[in-house]
């Protein structure tokens, strides 16, 4: 981040919002908008924003996963692939997963 060039006052964002959508479209930083010198808000592109998303959700997705490894509740591989088998095979047919 650069820093002197991704912080603006509220000011500037009234004045010139066209201006920093371009740059924060083209560089792909966002910018701070800053409320009485103090930072308010975070101007981000489309991209940028549903990519720090997806990454968050992975985020989310390990540390459930450690958890459930804390916690003990882990499986073995061959006993969750052989679940797996038995609903794909009779999925149509409603049965259950159970063993």
């Amino acid at each position: 981040m650069k820093i002197n060039e991704d912080i603006r006052p509220v000011t500037y964002l009234k004045s010139r919002a066209a201006d920093l959508l371009a740059q924060v479209n083209e560089t792909h930083r966002p910018v701070i908008i800053t409320q009485n010198g103090e930072a308010r808000a975070v101007l981000q592109d489309p991209e940028s924003y549903e990519q720090m998303r997806a990454a968050i959700g992975l985020l989310k997705l390990v540390a459930q996963g450690e958890e459930d490894v804390r916690a003990g509740r882990v499986s073995e591989q061959d006993e969750i692939f052989a679940r797996l088998e038995r609903k794909l095979r009779n999925g149509a047919k409603g049965d259950s997963d159970a063993p």
